[in-house]
């Protein structure tokens, strides 16, 4: 009887900062789990819930990161509004060195996804991995495009997962630590 509350009590939906996520979602109609949620705070102000959605679970970044696997990393946005330009330095500061390299025309590309109006409170992106498809930047359930290949996943995952993530707080809450 423990053991099945214990399953139950797992397989329920996560709510941090009054933003609730499911505990399974679909990517490139396959099922992933909610492995966990961290806070994205900047300047004592909560930016957004992040969502690491795996097929297989861990606590290990390097694991989540390197698995050649449908996956999902989303943010739902509780700031009122994230401009355009706020989101191109985000992500600028996220790849790093990165973005002079040989990936420089794929994180060019995804910053024209960014929508002109960037986000507001409610709205969910996320990057979603399907392999052999690639690293899809989706809106509100809309794809904004995709970047083939395996590298650029283990990139962008590596903003949200690597050695210096937006904050380790984020990092720890979606790594389920």
């Amino acid at each position: 009887m423990l053991t099945l509350l214990l399953l139950t009590a797992h397989a329920r939906a996560q709510t941090l900062a009054g933003v609730t996520l499911p505990d399974t979602a679909s990517v490139g109609g396959q099922a992933v789990t909610l492995n966990g949620l961290g806070l994205r705070e900047k300047y004592f102000l909560d930016i957004y819930v992040g969502g690491l959605y795996l097929q297989h679970p861990t606590r290990t970044a390097a694991t989540a990161i390197a698995a050649d696997e449908p996956k999902r990393v989303v943010m739902h946005f509780t700031y009122r509004a994230v401009s355009k330009q706020q989101m191109l330095d985000t992500f600028t500061e996220g790849f790093g060195a990165a973005a002079t390299g040989p990936q420089a025309a794929n994180i060019a590309k995804m910053a024209e996804w960014v929508p002109s109006g960037g986000v507001k409170a409610g709205d969910e992106l996320s990057f979603d991995y399907v392999p052999g498809s690639g690293t899809s930047m989706v809106l509100n359930g809309r794809v904004l495009g995709t970047v083939p290949g395996p590298e650029f996943m283990k990139l962008v995952f590596g903003i949200y997962l690597g050695p210096k993530p937006p904050t380790p707080e984020l990092k720890a809450g979606m790594l389920g630590a």
